[in-house]
């Protein structure tokens, strides 16, 4: 062998292995649709929350797998549009925010695997065909079930025994209200209670519907919805400024001073939706991961809320309370 060859014969195989070794690190693209404003910042949001569940299954943002965010800012008619884009951008996987987000993913992509971070009855909505046997490209969370409304209900008139007039706060272009507000009206109906309905698209629009209560309700029910998600405060702020008692779908309502909440946490809801990006990332398909939902639900009360609405809440009642904020 001349010695030219052999220097090349040398070279060469002592750079295979490290060329092998030094094959590029797949980087994941998840396309995450919200119908939520877009936050200055992740952190301390329940997006924030879903990245820390990456975190926890080994994924580094930027390392692992990098982001597409679309925020349709409270104007669902752009959801058609922005799930289209992450469809086109050929995303590994997409987050759907809200029922209205997974709707519009639905339409635009049956191949991409699509995770619903959180969703009111998506079989109702025919977003799988089952909880347990999903089919098609979808999975993930049923994280609000409508007939948790009843138990709402109850939680309302035990802290204001004299109800007989209650809003129900919904945005009729989500239809996550259906199911929560059909429970609603056989709770009332089963009390005797005046149930009226309040219907807002915008934070405007809900200051409006406040504004325009004068002595419709003396209490207000809280459907969940991105216009009234936190981080935004506007639906506990305006119920206290009009004096009514309040309850919501998700412990974050009560921290910003709603004055109860029975449900759970959107954080936690985020958290879990990757371990659902983890398996599919692993190879498992949509259609062989069954919808979760809650087994178990928390009861926040806000004391501090009370005392300010004048409301003696009953020891009783507190006692059930798996958080008590005063």
């Amino acid at each position: 062998m001349k010695r030219r060859d052999f220097i090349r014969f040398v070279g060469g195989a002592a750079a295979w292995p490290y060329a092998v070794g030094a094959q590029p690190r797949h980087v994941w693209r998840i396309g995450f649709l919200s119908g939520k404003s877009e936050p200055s910042s992740l952190a301390g949001t329940v997006y924030g929350e879903f990245l820390k569940g990456m975190n926890g299954f080994g994924y580094i943002e930027g390392r692992d797998f990098v982001m597409d965010w679309r925020f349709a800012a409270g104007d669902f008619s752009r959801l058609p549009g922005m799930a289209a884009e992450l469809a086109a951008r050929q995303v590994d996987v997409i987050i759907a925010g809200f029922t209205g987000a997974a709707l519009a993913a639905k339409k635009a992509t049956a191949s991409i695997p699509i995770v619903l971070g959180y969703t009111a009855d998506p079989v109702g909505t025919r977003l799988v065909e089952s909880l347990a046997h999903p089919g098609g490209n979808i999975t993930g969370l049923a994280t609000y079930l409508p007939e948790i409304a009843a138990k709402q209900f109850e939680l309302l008139t035990a802290v204001a025994p004299r109800l007989t007039r209650v809003g129900i706060l919904l945005n009729p272009d989500n239809l996550a209200y259906v199911g929560m507000l059909k429970t609603a009206r056989g709770a009332a109906t089963a009390t005797s209670i005046q149930l009226t309905v309040l219907e807002a698209r915008s934070t405007d629009e809900t200051r409006h519907a406040f504004e325009t209560l004068d002595q419709q309700v003396q209490a207000v029910m809280v459907v969940p919805d991105p216009v009234y998600d936190p981080p935004r405060s506007v639906v506990a702020d305006l119920a206290l400024m009009y004096r009514l008692p309040s309850i919501h779908p998700y412990a974050e309502y009560a921290a910003l001073g709603g004055l109860m909440s029975y449900g759970d946490s959107l954080g936690k809801f985020y958290r879990r939706a990757a371990y659902f990006v983890d398996k599919i990332f692993k190879g498992v398909l949509p259609r062989e991961l069954p919808v979760e939902q809650p087994s178990t639900f928390e009861f926040v009360v806000n004391l501090r809320t009370a005392k300010a609405l004048g409301l003696d809440v009953p020891a009783t009642l507190l006692a059930h309370a798996d958080q008590v904020l005063e």
